[in-house]
């Protein structure tokens, strides 16, 4: 069996010499469905990848009590849009005073400015620097780390002393080729001393999470004084199991501090962040569907193609078929060797288009900035979508040639 496999692969390798054009041309028909597939499919990957690794650092065992869950809220064929009240300082207070959820740690934040200009020494940044007014639960509530230095303590946060936790960019910026722990940046005229640098955590969707400053919360509310700001708690719970007990009591200390009564709807948003990770991953999946059609549908013209081109094979080597059955050739052994060419070209179609498949879906994600990832699972779907495509295109003209009349074959001309 294995003598007339490797005969039969041999036979196969010297049509597709013989037929070298025509070979190439059905070869990249199949590539361009393939390549569409693992393309597709490896932009999602990436997609894929690069939302998770954005927001793995929220962890799965957080949530946030914000102003809003969704913007709007569909009733019957209509979209009314919500208006819910911000979180007022008093009310944040008040929700850390009442919650007090075993295992648990709640941080209060707001965003001060996004277009902060900072100075360090005669050198300034572009105002586009963020300041977050924080407390000593903000990093490790929001999965944060300092590469260097510390994090905020209690004495930090009470005393409203003006020290400062410095995102990663600084260091390659404002704060270059110097040891930017204690240096003493200057924003909006008040000096603080920088205590910590964060961990790069790169961009979200063209959004720098490097370019920002932390600094304690009271000082913020003093330096950065507005009408209606809008606060931001988050709760880490210690034991993954409570999760779901400390989001019901969150969501009831809530209602009691805006004197929600029983029947009334919330005015505010809980929002897990294993739900924000599961709602973002839930739309590639219809990219993957769409990936999928086009694959099928520019596969389904590669099969009809290679079809073609094996029948016109078995015709033009109708006196050869007839030459091997007169030599005690078997139905089995015509067909087989008929299904191995039809193979051999079905895989180096899908060869080549995985592989260019993958270098145009690298070349996407590197444009778009997202994490690339092998796709695996996209490369083991074209060797087997390339596969059923030979079987299927194969099998008619391989059974077309086994019942060839090997007389009326030594006939044909």
């Amino acid at each position: 069996m294995l003598n007339l496999f490797k005969e039969n692969l041999k036979i196969a390798i010297g049509s597709v010499r013989t037929q070298l054009l025509r070979t190439i041309l059905t070869v990249l028909i199949i590539a361009i469905g393939i390549t569409a597939l693992v393309g597709i499919l490896t932009v999602v990957a990436a997609l894929e990848n690069t939302i998770s690794a954005d927001f793995a650092s929220m962890g799965a065992n957080t949530f946030n009590i914000n102003q809003y869950e969704n913007t709007t809220r569909r009733r019957g064929n209509e979209e009314r849009e919500i208006i819910n009240p911000i979180i007022s300082y008093p009310e944040a207070i008040a929700f850390q005073d009442k919650f007090n959820y075993p295992f648990s740690e709640t941080s209060l934040s707001f965003t001060a400015t996004s277009r902060a200009e900072v100075k360090y020494q005669a050198n300034e940044t572009d105002p586009e620097i963020t300041v977050v007014g924080v407390d000593e639960n903000f990093i490790p509530n929001s999965g944060l780390e300092t590469s260097l230095g510390r994090n905020f303590n209690g004495f930090d946060v009470d005393n409203n002393t003006y020290v400062c936790v410095v995102g990663s960019d600084f260091e390659k910026g404002l704060l270059k080729d110097v040891n930017p722990i204690n240096k003493i940046i200057s924003i909006r005229g008040a000096k603080f001393k920088v205590i910590g640098v964060l961990k790069e955590k790169g961009s979200t969707f063209g959004n720098s999470q490097d370019l920002r400053i932390l600094i304690p919360i009271q000082v913020a509310r003093s330096l950065f004084t507005a009408p209606n700001i809008n606060y931001s708690l988050s709760v880490m719970v210690n034991k993954k199991e409570l999760l779901n007990q400390a989001i019901d009591n969150a969501t009831s200390t809530m209602r009691r501090v805006r004197k929600l009564s029983p029947i009334k709807e919330n005015n505010f948003g809980v929002v897990r962040s294993d739900d924000l990770i599961n709602r973002i991953l839930g739309i590639t999946k219809y990219l993957g569907l769409a990936s999928w059609l086009i694959g099928v549908i520019t596969v389904l013209g590669s099969s009809i193609a290679l079809m073609n081109i094996m029948i016109v094979s078995v015709t033009e080597r109708t006196r050869e078929i007839g030459v091997r059955k007169a030599l005690g050739a078997k139905k089995s052994t015509i067909a087989f060797q008929f299904f191995i060419e039809t193979l051999l070209i079905g895989q180096l179609g899908g060869l080549v288009g995985i592989i260019f498949g993958i270098l145009i879906g690298f070349g996407i994600a590197t444009a778009m900035d997202f994490a690339f990832v092998i796709p695996w699972g996209a490369i083991i779907a074209a060797f087997i979508t390339s596969f059923i495509v030979a079987i299927v295109s194969g099998l008619y003209p391989a059974i077309k040639a086994a019942v060839l009349d090997p007389i009326e074959a030594l006939r044909y001309e």
